[in-house]
């Protein structure tokens, strides 16, 4: 099986190809940086191809640019972590929505996209796949008009569309902005304070590294298509999570908790209900 990664060396990304290659798959993986994807454990086990969207041309027959894949995985989207740029509405979305259409409409049968948990907005609780969409930020807009759009498309061109909802990651290479990079810089440095928000907030957190097994499950099967939430189905709150990781790695940091606000584009307590994705 022939597989396009699309965002091959980002976060999710470098997990995501290691993940389809356990599965025996031949991956096409592709980013915008052949010297970064060139350092990847990955790198001699798949067929790369650099793309950067800057560069996309409807003129292009793109089905055919990445060797006619059978599946494939669309990791891709520029200008993150900073959710409230007008870029993801005025130029992701036009450019990304154009660039799969074109590979549907030369050849592609089979669409794995990965989107975000702020599409569901302010809404608190248990969030399912079946409930009305209500983002409010740049970026949580975007990528639900994306889903939308797509899903408009599949009526003149029929194809799979599965829509992998992520909620909240941790792990290894993730963004130095985050909360997981942020602590872990702070330990190795040998800080005795660690600055953050109340931590009351209630999230739903899931190890990259289990995310990545998630999205291969998806790409590989047709059963289960349209949204499937990504997360663990349980709610933690921050404060909870900061300290059972602490305990894991056996490491003592005193939280500063309350040095930071909360977030205002996000609720204070939600977390996925995994049904769908256990069905897998």
């Amino acid at each position: 099986m022939k597989v396009l990664v699309t965002g091959a060396t980002g976060f999710i990304g470098n997990y995501v190809v290691e993940k389809l290659l356990l599965h025996n798959c031949t991956v096409i993986a592709s980013s915008a940086n052949k010297e970064k994807a060139s350092k990847a454990s990955w790198f001699e086990k798949v067929k790369y191809v650099t793309f950067d969207f800057n560069d996309f041309d409807e003129a292009t027959d793109y089905f055919i640019f990445f060797d006619r894949p059978d599946l494939m995985v669309h990791l891709a989207w520029e200008g993150l972590p900073n959710y409230e740029s007008s870029f993801h509405e005025e130029i992701n979305l036009p450019r990304h929505f154009a660039f799969l259409t074109n590979l549907i409409k030369n050849g592609l049968k089979d669409l794995t996209v990965t989107g975000t948990c702020l599409e569901y907005g302010m809404q608190e609780g248990c969030l399912r796949e079946d409930m009305q969409t209500l983002p409010i930020n740049p970026y949580g807009k975007s990528k639900d008009e994306l889903r939308k759009r797509l899903k408009k498309f599949q009526i003149n061109h029929p194809f799979h569309l599965k829509w992998v909802r992520l909620f909240y990651m941790y792990g290894n290479g993730q963004n130095s902005k985050s909360l997981f990079s942020q602590l872990n810089m702070a330990l190795a440095k040998g800080d005795k304070v660690f600055n953050m928000s109340g931590g009351e907030q209630v999230r739903d957190f899931l190890p990259v590294e289990e995310v990545a097994v998630n999205i291969a499950k998806i790409v590989l099967q047709k059963k289960i298509t349209g949204i499937i939430n990504c997360c663990s189905g349980k709610p933690i709150t921050v404060k909870e999570f900061v300290k059972d990781y602490l305990a894991r790695q056996n490491k003592k940091i005193t939280l500063n908790l309350g040095y930071y606000p909360y977030a205002d584009y996000e609720p204070m307590k939600f977390w996925g209900d995994i049904t769908k994705l256990s069905s897998l």
